[in-house]
């Protein structure tokens, strides 16, 4: 993979996904989501963390303030603003070629940057997802970023297995669109509605 092919669909599944959190309202935080023993509020703070301030400190090559990751970005009634503004900011530190030369060390391990920006793609896409689902939205992306969210969780659906990250693939016939068999592969019920408590249904960890 290359800044050519993943780019375009980190700016497009960027946009789609801020654009699913321009449409939660606050009466909606609380509610359940596709990712077990997550609610709306927990699963906005992972996103806006990892997906758009982490996202613009791998371009840096820099660790995220520890003040970031303790912070509850839904106190703030724009939120979802603010998290459209900073993924502008990382998809514009992404825009500079130098930053998909090298590798990105995570801390526990390095990696090149390229894989990178397409894990964070995939992040936003089925993170995107899971908070579209949960208040009542439809999350799109073109047939091509699905096919690339399909190949980046295919590739990398054991490790997360490894770490809780992902459950067990979701059974879907092969003739089932590539978001769907994304979501499927990596835990989800393409077709996951509210639950009341205490009924079982297809989740995925995070």
């Amino acid at each position: 993979m290359d800044k050519d092919t993943v780019y375009p669909h980190l700016t497009e599944c960027a946009a789609e996904t801020a654009r699913i959190a321009r449409g939660v309202v606050a009466d909606q935080l609380t509610a359940a989501t596709p990712c077990e023993e997550w609610d709306v509020r927990t699963l906005v703070n992972h996103l806006v963390l990892y997906s758009s301030h982490g996202l613009e400190h791998r371009a840096q090559r820099t660790q995220l303030p520890e003040e970031l990751t303790a912070r509850d970005f839904t106190t703030d009634a724009d939120w979802a603003q603010q998290y459209a503004d900073q993924l502008d900011r990382a998809l514009a530190a992404w825009s500079d070629p130098a930053v998909w030369e090298g590798e990105v060390d995570l801390g526990f391990m390095a990696m090149p940057a390229p894989e990178i920006a397409s894990l964070i793609t995939k992040e936003l896409a089925v993170h995107g997802w899971d908070l579209a689902r949960a208040t009542g939205q439809e999350y799109r992306i073109s047939e091509a970023a699905a096919a690339l969210i399909l190949t980046v969780v295919d590739k990398h659906a054991e490790v997360y297995r490894q770490y809780d990250g992902f459950t067990d693939p979701v059974p879907l016939p092969g003739s089932a669109p590539a978001f769907e068999r994304a979501l499927a592969d990596s835990g989800r019920d393409p077709h996951w509605s509210a639950q009341p408590a205490g009924v079982p249904g297809a989740a995925v960890r995070r």
